[in-house]
């Protein structure tokens, strides 16, 4: 969460506290409420598209992009923010992004996307657990019929140009945004409280998909 906001990710406060024990506790603040008892509307894209908990991975980016047309005050301002979420969950390894991990928040009378509340590498804890990469997929919903093995030319050219529609510009201050944030992201990693082991992994798989989208 905290990497995702140092290029520009809205996320809600969060964070580990201590606990009694001396164990760490995960933290996140609700955004769908108010004061005590306001609350404020969220509808995640599972909702949206009529989807349940048992059928949330059956979609695909391209789907995605009609919840915002159909539901969004500004769908062209939310589809560039689609686009960076995309490429930062491939970048940190988070092939669990399912339909109900995107949702729509409604403020001040605008419909947007909600702040990002789940993103994690997966891909780390699997390769720590002794998982073949080979067998590791890289996304949870499909991207031009697949989930794995994905390029920078599916995600930029295909996603990016063709089907969101994104100008050469906005795709390029993106890119600049995740270019600009990468080595923080090292850094941050190497300063974690993951085990060691995996923070070589984590940094191993960041960079590799760095690579592959020709961010560093």
């Amino acid at each position: 969460m905290q990497l995702a906001q140092l290029c520009g990710i809205e996320v809600p406060v969060c964070g580990l506290v201590t606990c009694c024990d001396g164990s760490l506790a995960y933290f996140i603040r609700r955004f769908d409420r108010a004061g005590q008892k306001g609350k404020v509307p969220v509808e995640d894209f599972a909702q949206l598209a009529g989807l349940s908990r048992d059928t949330k991975y059956r979609y695909s980016y391209e789907k995605l992009i009609g919840i915002l047309d159909q539901y969004c005050t500004f769908p062209a301002l939310e589809k560039v923010e689609l686009f960076k979420r995309s490429l930062f969950s491939f970048l940190i390894g988070n092939e669990d992004m399912h339909t109900k991990n995107f949702s729509l928040i409604t403020r001040n009378g605008k419909i947007t996307l909600a702040p990002a509340y789940d993103f994690l590498s997966t891909t780390t804890t699997f390769l720590a657990m002794g998982a073949s990469p080979k067998k590791i997929e890289e996304t949870a919903i499909t991207l031009r019929g697949k989930n794995r093995n994905l390029s920078a030319k599916t995600w930029i050219d295909y996603f990016g140009r063709d089907r969101l529609g994104l100008t050469e510009n906005t795709i390029e201050k993106q890119l600049g945004l995740l270019r600009a944030a990468y080595p923080h992201w090292q850094k941050m990693l190497g300063n974690s409280f993951l085990p060691v082991e995996q923070k070589k992994i984590y940094s191993t798989v960041l960079e590799e998909r760095a690579v592959r989208l020709t961010i560093c």
